[in-house]
């Protein structure tokens, strides 16, 4: 392998933090000195029906398809080994062998998990460096399979987990997501007090209302913390613009308690700010959220990653999970009156944060290769590229 070796990232665009992170490790790439980098979605390009599709009920799970998505995450783990799953096996190959052929990549990282790459493998005898970072802190079964060559994840509770599965623990290295960078940098506090028009002797609530069914009724849940004079609340609308003129008028009537926002490209600043957040937990926002230290309330998480993600911040003592839309007011009273327990779930949620990840996992896959093309050289048996 020569020293500027070609990467190929693949990806898929179910949910934003798959993208993100093939972003994050596209740009640690060139950071690094890699010129030779291509991002694909694979399933866009491969069948654009079918993934339009499926992201659309992708999205609707958050919403009215919940017990369509339920039945996909479980249901693929009761599958696994049956005849449905030749399907999935198959999406993708033919556009993966064109991919391969014209860009002949030295490396492979794949942020989703799609079990065509490293069957591509099994089927053709071509080896290529393959290598999954996983994007959740939790573990689906598809991510795993015999011919991926090292897995990066979240937490020693996902390395557990993959080595129940049969997985050699030198193949699994405990590096946390790959982030923003703008997330580990040190900023001035004070003003971004003075930049979103805060009081910085307040106690800060922030709902990142934007993302797909986070939270219903916004304006009403705002209405009712509007009694509290010492808490002020940042709503974030992201491309929800009828959200955005919806609570409009009650932040102008109220501009010392609410904000109303749409898309914020350095949301690292309001993370800075915050006393705790309302969100979904996706693996990114909440990797983002642990590098700050942001203490999260989690509604009503869709079965699947995001339950399971749930799941472990609160039985880790980083979040608080509510599922009803009537106990969000009690919850968030309940956390903002209890200094004692603002300051473990704050420190919680930091501990779980692992600085510097796509370096640190970039630096270890370019490693791993030159290590595999060293040996496939005395071998020289083997079809790589």
């Amino acid at each position: 392998m020569n020293s500027n070796p070609k990467v190929l990232i693949l990806t898929a665009s179910y949910g934003n933090g798959h993208v993100q992170v093939a972003n994050t490790m596209y740009e640690q790439c060139k950071k690094s000195g890699i010129d030779n980098v291509v991002i694909c979605d694979l399933y866009s390009e491969s069948h654009p029906v079918f993934s339009e599709i499926t992201q659309y009920l992708y999205i609707k799970s958050f919403s009215i398809g919940k017990q369509f998505y339920r039945l996909f995450y479980y249901g693929v783990d009761k599958m696994y080994n049956k005849r449905m799953m030749n399907l999935y096996y198959k999406i993708g190959h033919k556009k993966l062998h064109e991919i391969i052929l014209a860009e002949k990549p030295d490396i492979i990282i794949n942020t989703f998990p799609m079990i065509v790459v490293p069957e591509y493998r099994r089927k053709t005898g071509t080896v290529i460096p393959t290598f999954n970072v996983l994007t959740d802190f939790c573990l689906h079964k598809i991510w795993v399979h015999e011919n991926i060559d090292k897995y990066y994840v979240a937490t020693n509770h996902v390395k557990e987990k993959i080595i129940q599965l049969g997985i050699h623990p030198s193949s699994i290295k405990v590096t946390g997501i790959p982030i923003r960078p703008q997330f580990e940098k040190e900023a001035d506090k004070d003003e971004l007090y003075k930049k979103y028009e805060l009081d910085p002797s307040k106690k800060t609530l922030l709902i990142m209302a934007g993302a797909h069914g986070v939270l219903k009724n916004v304006k009403e849940l705002c209405q009712s913390f509007l009694s509290n004079k010492n808490l002020q609340i940042i709503v974030v609308c992201g491309k929800n613009q009828s959200l955005k003129e919806t609570l409009a008028p009650l932040a102008n009537a109220y501009p010392d308690q609410l904000k109303a926002l749409g898309y914020v490209e350095k949301v690292d600043e309001l993370f800075r700010i915050t006393s705790c957040m309302i969100t979904k937990p996706g693996g990114i926002t909440l990797s983002e959220a642990s590098a700050i230290g942001v203490p999260v309330i989690l509604y009503k998480p869709v079965p699947g990653q995001e339950k399971e993600n749930a799941i472990f911040f609160e039985e880790t003592g980083a979040a608080v999970v509510v599922n009803k839309y009537e106990d969000i007011y009690d919850t968030v009273q309940e956390v903002f009156s209890n200094d004692e327990l603002l300051g473990s779930m704050k420190d919680n949620i930091h501990k779980l944060h692992l600085s510097d990840s796509s370096s640190t996992i970039l630096e270890d896959i370019l490693k791993e290769a030159a290590g595999m093309y060293s040996r496939k050289e005395m071998k020289g048996s083997v079809n790589y590229y």
